[in-house]
């Protein structure tokens, strides 16, 4: 068990990795014997670990139909090492091994999610980053918060605490569902979410004639060239952008200083530690 070698298919083994959270360090010898005394060892792909709030979980990815025994292994090891495992044979679904759900806190709020999810790698990080989205945003009782590209809710929950109304739009159908689940769990009756495509026409979408005076966007790396125009006619007072991308922040950002928006505040955060990559934000405003 290990990494790939770059520009190669060899193996290199791994024994600790520093970088990884402890509660996850931890698991790698035992998980590594465990492994290999599985029947099914030379048929299996590439191990996922999560560190979510409520434990630990793993994705297996295994290339034929694992054996009775084998399952009844990788239950027994769960249980001793208090470890959520969901297994992947190369369909569309994961098989969970167990009925328990990963979570993680935000806000006092129980954000489920599955392993198929896109979530920050970084929880500590992500924490900081929506608290000082949350301040930026200058978050009053009567406020009408949109969240573009909202994922599962990372950033449209927490402040559906503190708004009159928060609504999402995500592209992803699964994300949208996740979100929704998890407004309904932490009875956050404001908050609703829409599944569109961002990156075509926004302007008959019934969220789109709806009034908003904050608006917060979080795009992957293409940016958010579909939206810019339309943020722009709803005239929100505060705008927050999140950026794993320079060089499509710079663009997008044009669209809003040409309708009068001034850059308020920049932070850089470090989200993939020992990577080139940082996380952007950046507070627009307009009085």
């Amino acid at each position: 068990m290990g990494f790939r070698q770059a520009a190669s298919n060899d193996l290199i083994d791994l024994t600790q990795c520093p970088v990884l959270v402890p509660e996850l360090e931890a698991l790698l010898q035992s998980l590594h014997h465990f492994l290999s005394s599985l029947h099914a060892v030379k048929r299996l792909g590439h191990v996922e670990l999560v560190l979510a709030d409520n434990g630990p979980l793993m994705v297996l990815r295994h290339l034929d139909a694992l054996s009775a025994a084998d399952r009844t292994k990788l239950e027994r090891f769960s249980h001793e090492h208090r470890l959520m495992i969901w297994l992947a044979d190369g369909s569309d679904a994961l098989q969970a091994l167990g009925a328990e759900q990963p979570y993680y806190r935000s806000f006092d709020l129980q954000l489920t999610f599955s392993p198929q999810d896109f979530i920050q790698v970084n929880d500590g990080v992500n924490q900081q980053m929506v608290a000082q989205a949350i301040a930026w945003l200058d978050l009053q009782p009567d406020d009408r918060v949109l969240d573009l590209f909202c994922g599962m809710g990372n950033f449209t929950l927490p402040p559906g605490k503190f708004v009159q109304n928060a609504v999402g739009v995500e592209g992803v159908a699964v994300l949208v569902r996740q979100a929704e689940y998890n407004a309904q769990l932490n009875n956050l009756r404001n908050v609703c979410f829409f599944q569109h495509n961002l990156e075509q026409d926004v302007s008959r979408q019934p969220w789109a004639a709806q009034g908003f005076n904050k608006v917060l966007l979080d795009p992957a790396r293409a940016g958010a060239a579909g939206v810019m125009s339309h943020i722009v006619k709803l005239a929100p007072q505060r705008v927050v952008y999140v950026s794993c991308n320079p060089t499509t922040l710079a663009r997008d950002s044009q669209t809003l200083l040409s309708a009068g928006y001034h850059l308020e505040r920049v932070a850089m955060l470090d989200m993939l530690p020992h990577t080139s990559h940082l996380e952007s934000m950046v507070l627009f405003s307009k009085t």
